[in-house]
């Protein structure tokens, strides 16, 4: 299953400020655990990611700071800030909201069966 383009971009934000809640990551390391913790259904691209890191930073939500890894390579880090944790919960609310909206939706919907071709 492909997630549309608008639902992966409407849910980067929550995802991202989640994801550094959990502890401070650079870029491939949030990368890799979007798709872990999506089973492999959202790839999400550098192209994707850094433009979403950069306004989050911009806004006040993440700090970033260039930082030597162990293999000595340089590596931007980023963590969350309080007003950070104070966006995430009010992401968490809007997102509750929604899901709540479009589970009461569903389950009051009732799908007709679609009619395959004749000779099917």
């Amino acid at each position: 299953m492909k997630i549309n383009k608008d639902l992966i971009a409407a849910s980067s934000t929550p995802i991202v400020l989640a994801i550094l809640a959990e502890g401070e990551g650079y870029g491939y390391a949030i990368l890799k655990r979007v798709r872990e913790l999506s089973r492999g259904r959202m790839e999400w691209t550098d192209g994707m990611l850094y433009p979403v890191l950069h306004r989050l930073e911009r806004l006040g939500h993440i700090e970033a700071e260039w930082e030597v890894a162990e293999t000595g390579r340089r590596r931007k880090y980023y963590r969350i800030t309080e007003q950070g944790r104070a966006q995430l919960a009010e992401e968490r609310q809007q997102w509750q909201a929604v899901d709540a909206t479009l589970q009461n939706i569903w389950g009051a919907l009732v799908i007709a069966p679609v009619a395959l071709p004749r000779g099917a």
